[in-house]
């Protein structure tokens, strides 16, 4: 965020390998790879991290870690970012790539069936 406003999303398919990850490794998943993307704008500078899962403010406090979260604290520790907390009840700025509503989906389907049908005549 910039100014109180949001400069960029991004996403990405889950890989097959990481679809069965507890949920605080996916969202860690997340800001890994939001780090990675924009590490040329963030790389000494001062940032902060937003998120919907608590238990990822104490990632540098926790005594056992597994291979993958020790890396990604490694990774942490690169840039000057503090991960905090901000409830998803209260986020009303939601990604469109994840938060798709249905009266959108059903609008794309109402308008694809007459161009549909023009199609299947000419054929």
């Amino acid at each position: 965020m910039q100014n109180g406003r949001v400069i960029a999303y991004a996403s990405r398919q889950l890989k097959k390998h990481a679809q069965n990850n507890p949920r605080h490794d996916l969202k860690m998943v997340a800001v890994v790879f939001a780090l990675k993307i924009w590490r040329h704008y963030l790389y000494e500078e001062k940032c902060e991290i937003y998120t919907d899962h608590k238990s990822l403010q104490y990632i540098f406090q926790q005594k056992y870690l597994n291979l993958r979260q020790r890396r990604w604290v490694e990774l942490l520790k690169d840039y000057e970012c503090a991960i905090l907390y901000h409830p998803g009840k209260a986020n009303v700025v939601t990604d469109a790539l994840s938060q798709k509503s249905m009266g959108s989906l059903a609008h794309l389907t109402l308008t694809r069936r007459p161009l549909a049908r023009e199609i299947h005549k000419l054929k």
